[in-house]
């Protein structure tokens, strides 16, 4: 089963990991979900794949009441990010979902209403949460064409979807990588095929090297922190990327 831990708090203002579940079958792909709060206001990241609401809900359950959650965040189309779309919306049919306007008339295939969703521009945008301002930060074609990151400046943690994703051997099960040299190992083949464009790795390596950044949680495998954050950044930097390498 998932469980949640808290990676930053203060005051009323939390982070929130569902991190890997260990007891998932085979052949579905782990995820990790964040759920950022500020008092009873929260917004829930990639809420993750149908076959795994329950799992999602129950663990949040224990730390937050979901009925407090009134914003969906997608970082892109995939169904391990954004299927379970309509069991949300049967629990809580007022949620919104911010999603780049590319996959608007895509996604609602899962569920939803036009209502629902909130086009994100190209460019990003800054959303309120609570008294918390949230930037919505482009990373297109890493690995999407309509592809967007989230960055709380004053948690200083950045969640990177698909950048810093790694797929872990069970004994490196844990909710942070402790040895970079290892545990980068277990994500170089997945963003030399997964991350399209050599252009777009340089202008987010470039972005996100003059932010302040505790934390880069990715969807799958453990969070990075501290002097890792930064070995990450220059590691992708420098990493041979795009269509038709295998």
């Amino acid at each position: 089963m998932k469980k949640a831990t808290i990676i930053y708090q203060s005051g009323q203002h939390q982070w929130i990991a569902i991190a890997r579940d260990p007891e998932r079958p085979n052949y579905l792909i782990d995820t990790n979900e964040y759920l950022i709060t500020d008092g009873a206001t929260a917004l829930l990241t990639d809420p993750g794949g149908s076959e795994i609401f329950p799992t999602v809900f129950s663990a949040i359950c224990e730390v937050f009441d979901p009925a407090d959650i009134g914003v969906l965040f997608a970082s892109h189309q995939d169904p391990d990010i954004i299927s379970s779309l309509s069991l949300w919306l049967d629990f809580n049919p007022e949620l919104k979902c911010y999603l780049s306007r590319l996959w608007t008339t895509f996604v609602p295939h899962f569920g939803g209403i036009d209502e629902t969703f909130i086009g994100i521009p190209d460019e990003g945008l800054a959303i309120a949460l609570g008294r918390l301002k949230l930037q919505i930060v482009p990373a297109h074609y890493l690995h999407s064409s309509g592809n967007f990151h989230l960055y709380d400046e004053a948690a200083r943690l950045f969640f990177s979807g698909d950048i810093g994703a790694a797929m872990l051997p069970e004994e490196l099960g844990g909710l942070f990588v402790k040895d970079f040299d290892r545990h980068i190992r277990y994500a170089e083949g997945f963003h030399r095929r997964w991350m399209g464009s050599p252009e777009a790795k340089r202008l987010w390596c470039e972005r996100v090297a003059t932010m302040k950044i505790d934390m880069l949680c990715p969807q799958h495998g453990a969070i990075y922190q501290g002097a890792d954050v930064e070995r990450f950044i220059n590691w992708f930097s420098e990493l041979q990327v795009g269509s038709g390498l295998v």
